[in-house]
């Protein structure tokens, strides 16, 4: 039996996800309730807060969910070396 080594993970994916809540102005279950698109696993709000917290690694389907959210590449959101590009301030409607 090997040992088996954690994949990499990004530096500021925490960041990123959280920047992407506050853009909406999303609280935690507002943020949980946007990404139910995920139908096998949908996250709840303890969930989207370990995610911000770098606590927990959201799920590629999570991520995908998250990009749609926001409208903005997958690829912006998990590469360190790009800031996060989203289509502006966005206001949640009330």
């Amino acid at each position: 039996m090997g040992i088996r080594s954690a994949r990499p993970k990004p530096d500021r994916l925490a960041e990123k996800l959280k920047q992407i809540r506050q853009s909406f102005d999303y609280t935690l279950e507002e943020m949980a309730n946007a990404l139910k698109g995920v139908k096998k696993s949908p996250p709840s709000k303890s969930h989207v807060l370990r995610f911000e917290t770098g606590e927990r690694e959201p799920s590629l389907l999570v991520l995908l969910e998250y990009s749609r959210v926001a409208r903005c590449s997958l690829e912006s959101i998990v590469d360190d070396g790009q800031d996060l590009k989203l289509p502006g301030k966005v206001r949640k409607s009330r």
